[in-house]
């Protein structure tokens, strides 16, 4: 009985507190989501079914519990442009195809924009390397939290 009850113990714990940033994909919330918060947008350039580096940057950086812990500094907004076509409904996949343009015209994946809240670029970081070093997207990060 007690280890039955332990066991439950640490599951709960362990699931209760697994935290997750919270992304959003649509341009205009986010920047009305900073506007009102006074945070930066963290836009995401990713192509989720395809991207190996993107992929790698996810496990390594996006779920790292040290990014977890910091999201909540940024507003987050995740731009895939995916291969697939049941991924995104097809408006969504067209707004993005427009954020590509505008905003990643190299078409490089992935990369990660900083913005203000009315959208303006203030910096960038693009690439992720068979190395898989998170630690330049985390220097990107306190860069952009030391500009604000």
């Amino acid at each position: 009985m007690k280890r039955s009850f332990l066991i439950l113990f640490i599951l709960v714990t362990y699931f209760g507190n697994a935290q997750e940033a919270k992304w959003l994909t649509d341009f205009d919330e986010a920047k009305k989501t900073a506007k009102r918060t006074n945070k930066p947008i963290l836009m995401y350039f990713t192509g989720s079914d395809w991207c190996g580096p993107c992929k790698m940057l996810k496990k390594d950086f996006w779920e790292n519990e040290s990014f977890i812990k910091q999201s909540g500094d940024f507003v987050l907004l995740e731009i895939d442009v995916p291969f697939k076509e049941d991924i995104l409904t097809p408006e969504h996949f067209a707004k993005n195809k427009e954020l590509l343009k505008k905003y990643n015209k190299e078409k490089s994946f992935p990369t990660l924009l900083a913005l203000n809240e009315k959208g303006k670029v203030q910096d960038r970081i693009s690439a992720y390397s068979m190395l898989r070093d998170p630690s330049g997207y985390f220097a990107f990060i306190e860069k952009v939290r030391a500009s604000q």
